[in-house]
């Protein structure tokens, strides 16, 4: 079967709920993503905008010492919260609790270190205190998160409620965006920027942590004597591999290649990781579903559903990525007009990094099954080798090939984790014939394909934002007709499916 049975209403709502919010955040995300950089480069310059996005992704590291556990905690919630076990849960939330706490502490003395020795690290040309100030300021919406806010937003998305964390986050992104429009437009410094920026962030978790107040039991005396985690240090190698995947190439950057490379790389990542956080909104409640049929061991409709949300999201990768591919230059072009400090333009880097971020989502569905069937220990071979690829790679190409180095290094990391996890889930979790994966793969390829032969065709150029916009359009409309048609001869039944889907939405309205 295509779907999945719900146990009554509720399952199908608030899937619906989080898909929608989440997707709602995803784009507010790339939207306000465009606007605050646009106005950091016109305003500071290219390497300003390097030095904040290098520094973001230093303090990005010390996520790695959460060593998966959010993962983790994530999953063990499902069976407490599927059975109302109050006590269950609150024995997970309160250990989870302590241990975000200890990360917080060492968050502290992180950002020390980063302060002392970052000028030692960085090729750049800003003085001691202008760097660690900027540090300083940037680090205040780490720790409240740490500190305050993820314990929060794991219950709520295990209990399939993350759609109260999206929109407070959107709301926040909006706030942030408006804010920083009004203080860089009356002169203010960047310093300022920042740190208005990181107050507008730190009140997240405030209104998280009254929610839950309000709507859960968490007992936060109650007394445990033994883990409730029960798989607390299995997600370490799931956990470092995905902190560098994500941090990789702009430490890199920034130690062998300088700010002005990051702020290039930073560009064209608003644009990739915007797209690829759009997939992932739309799978943002899928987890928190699949975990459930696991945990209830419901395996005919895991399969039915697992095959649905696989072909989805292959689908809406490729064809989201493909009209990305081939409209990125020219909206580049447009978008650091006026900036000339370095070329922005960087045909080859644009395609390696494009095909590697949709590598990060092709893997998707497989990684979701992993982690909802809580196979952490058994999958962190998978994880260490994606990153040691990664790092080695990146460090060996870069002297040679700039930019392009770092996204090889990646690609070649996501191509590996990618086809290993379709075996694994094949073997070990819902026995997916690997044929399907293969098949799957062909048609993406046949779809690409014919995306570039029939966009070769299309002469427009584009030296505005509407013409872009009118091109875009023209891609758009060529993708769609060559998806429906390809899929329709290899997946017919999942194209009447989804056609009837929408029939019936609009009917209902």
């Amino acid at each position: 079967m295509i779907g999945i049975k719900q146990d009554g209403y509720l399952r199908k709502k608030k899937l619906a709920k989080n898909t929608v919010s989440s997707l709602v955040f995803r784009i507010t995300t790339i939207i306000c993503g465009f606007i605050v950089p646009r106005l950091i480069l016109n305003s500071y310059g290219s390497e300003i905008n390097g030095l904040i996005n290098s520094i973001m992704q230093f303090l990005g590291i010390i996520a790695f010492l959460e060593l998966g556990v959010g993962a983790v905690v994530q999953s063990s919630l499902y069976k407490p919260l599927s059975v109302n076990d109050n006590d269950g849960v609150s024995s997970i939330v309160v250990s989870g609790q302590k241990f975000f706490s200890k990360i917080a502490g060492i968050l502290l003395v992180y950002v020390i270190l980063l302060i002392l020795f970052y000028n030692i690290i960085a090729k750049q040309s800003f003085g001691f205190i202008f760097t660690g100030t900027l540090i300083l300021v940037i680090s205040i919406s780490s720790f409240a998160q740490y500190y305050f806010g993820i314990i929060s937003s794991l219950l709520l998305i295990a209990d399939q409620r993350g759609y109260v964390s999206y929109n407070i986050q959107t709301l926040t992104l909006v706030l942030n965006t408006l804010f920083c429009y009004i203080l860089i437009r009356l002169g203010a410094s960047i310093h300022i920027v920042k740190l208005i920026t990181s107050i507008i962030y730190a009140i997240r978790p405030a209104f998280l942590a009254i929610y839950i107040k309000k709507n859960y039991k968490i007992n936060w005396k109650i007394k445990y004597y033994e883990e409730p985690i029960k798989q607390k240090w299995n997600g370490v190698s799931q956990h470092i591999a995905s902190v560098v995947l994500d941090s990789t190439d702009s430490i890199v950057l920034t130690i062998f290649d300088g700010l002005k490379a990051v702020s290039v790389y930073s560009i064209y990542n608003i644009i990739v990781s915007g797209i690829k956080q759009l997939i992932l909104a739309t799978t943002s409640g899928i987890q928190s579903v699949v975990g459930e049929l696991w945990a209830k061991q419901e395996l005919d409709e895991l399969r039915g559903f697992f095959g649905w949300i696989e072909w989805i999201i292959h689908t809406g990768t490729i064809f989201i990525f493909s009209i990305t591919a081939i409209v990125i230059l020219p909206f580049i072009k447009l978008y650091t007009y006026g900036v000339r400090d370095i070329n922005y333009i960087q045909p080859i880097f644009a395609v390696l990094i494009i095909m590697a971020n949709a590598g990060h989502c092709l893997r998707l569905p497989y990684n979701i099954m992993i982690l909802a069937g809580g196979h952490y220990k058994q999958t962190q071979k998978c994880y260490i080798t994606a990153a040691i690829i990664n790092v080695t790679i990146s460090i060996v190409t870069v002297k040679i090939f700039g930019l392009i180095g770092v996204a090889i290094g990646t690609l070649v990391a996501m191509l590996y984790q990618t086809i290993w996890m379709a075996i694994y889930d094949s073997k070990n979790l819902i026995c997916w014939p690997i044929k399907y994966f293969i098949k799957q793969v062909a048609v993406d390829i046949i779809i690409i394909v014919c995306s570039f032969v029939f966009a070769s065709y299309v002469k427009i150029k584009v030296n505005g934002w509407f013409e872009w916009v009118v091109y875009a359009i023209i891609i758009t409309t060529i993708e769609v007709p060559i998806v429906i048609a390809i899929n329709t001869m290899f997946y017919n039944k999942y194209i009447k499916y989804l056609m009837s889907k929408i029939i019936d939405l609009f009917k209902k309205r």
